[in-house]
């Protein structure tokens, strides 16, 4: 059926009227008439454009009626239809949720017609301010559950300057499966690492996040560095729902003086190194992904760092991106290094910096990343401890 007015009226002549009026209004509304509040439950549907509801109903009077049919029908306009000494009820109507109310005896075909369209206009752009208002609501708590489900690095030294960045595919989605940590040990080393799981959705989100807290309870309770990745691997199989799900994972040690570090990958791209000159880090002994290959072994793969340093961890959304659009060239690591040495200088504001990466990888990819983004940069400096 197309769009239609529903008309509640018990009273023969009453619905005559409404009826004339709108035909001498030379208005076009198609209308369906019924006596009670029964039968106006059996004829509301989604094309039910506004209900004109009388308030003195056989089996429904005063309000009762009007609440049941908002009920029933909440995208559908009401305007309710009093009699001259009901004034008052038809205030009280709209204060608990009708679009307007008209007083029996005072309408006219021009006042009827206006009356229902102002209705269905002002029920249109009521529903559309509180769907905004429970989109900013959904967002803001999203927000909230994502600033405590993301890591937060416990980096005590003054000579540290982080930033990280976590954007999940699609705007609309709490957490991908990308995940990242970093802790400052008591003895003065330094854990840094960032992961991901393969796949999109709730399960992969959920998965991230035991693996980034399964790590982080692993290095500070001292489990030895060779164990974390096996121990992890233990953690996803037994967390994951299908056999067929698996995690990269980039895992970081640096040294209590900061001079070296020794790195373990397990099918992750390695860091890029930014200072003295910007380029990626070996990844000749890189390791099977986390779930693909049983017993697996990851072996250390050893850094100099040097007396000043910045380290930028990264997931594959970044650089899987396109070098131009509908272009089949990857950006790749290689691609990510070139426009990191182009932006980044010493003096460089660090967010900027990050900020600068994903924008430029955007732009070349012809517009936003279709994968996971996650980032930890890392820059140390012993002047900034004086």
């Amino acid at each position: 059926m197309d769009e239609h007015i529903l008309l509640v009226e018990d009273d023969l002549g009453d619905t005559f009227l409404v009826q004339e009026l709108l035909r001498d209004a030379e208005e076009d509304f198609s209308i369906v008439c019924v006596r009670s509040l029964a039968e106006a439950a059996s004829h509301v549907r989604l094309s039910t454009l506004c209900i004109l509801l009388d308030l003195e109903l056989p089996d429904a009077t005063g309000l009762f009626g009007l609440t049941e049919l908002l009920r029933l029908a909440p995208h559908a306009a009401v305007v309710v239809l009093t009699g001259l000494a009901d004034r008052q009820r038809g205030v009280e109507a709209v204060a608990a949720g009708a679009q307007d109310y008209l007083v029996k005896g005072e309408i006219d075909g021009q006042l009827l017609g206006r009356s229902i369209r102002y209705a269905v206009e002002r029920k249109r752009a009521d529903d559309t301010a509180r769907k905004l208002y429970e989109a900013d609501v959904r967002r803001e708590h999203n927000l909230r559950l994502q600033r405590g489900l993301v890591a937060h690095p416990l980096l005590r030294d003054p000579a540290f300057t982080w930033v990280s960045r976590y954007r999940p595919r699609g705007g609309d989605r709490l957490l991908g499966g990308d995940f990242f940590d970093a802790v400052e040990l008591a003895d003065g080393r330094l854990r840094m690492m960032i992961g991901d799981v393969a796949g999109h959705g709730p399960d992969e989100a959920a998965l991230g996040v035991s693996l980034r807290i399964g790590w982080r309870t692993l290095v500070l309770a001292g489990q030895p560095e060779e164990d974390i990745l096996p121990t992890l691997t233990d953690v996803l199989s037994s967390e994951r729902h299908s056999d067929e799900i698996f995690a990269t994972v980039c895992d970081v040690s640096v040294a209590a003086d900061r001079s070296w570090a020794w790195l373990r990958l397990a099918g992750h791209p390695p860091p890029l190194f930014l200072e003295p000159i910007t380029k990626p880090l070996s990844d000749e002994l890189q390791g099977p992904p986390l779930g693909v290959v049983s017993r697996a072994e990851w072996h250390s793969i050893p850094v100099e760092l040097g007396p000043r340093w910045s380290l930028l961890l990264y997931t594959d959304g970044l650089i899987e991106g396109r070098t131009a659009p509908m272009a089949g060239t990857r950006l790749g690591v290689e691609g990510l290094a070139a426009i990191a040495s182009a932006a980044y200088r010493q003096d460089v504001d660090p967010p900027d910096f990050v900020d600068s990466l994903i924008a430029e990888a955007e732009a070349l990819h012809g517009g936003p990343l279709s994968d996971d983004v996650a980032l930890f940069f890392l820059s140390y400096a012993p002047s900034r401890r004086s």
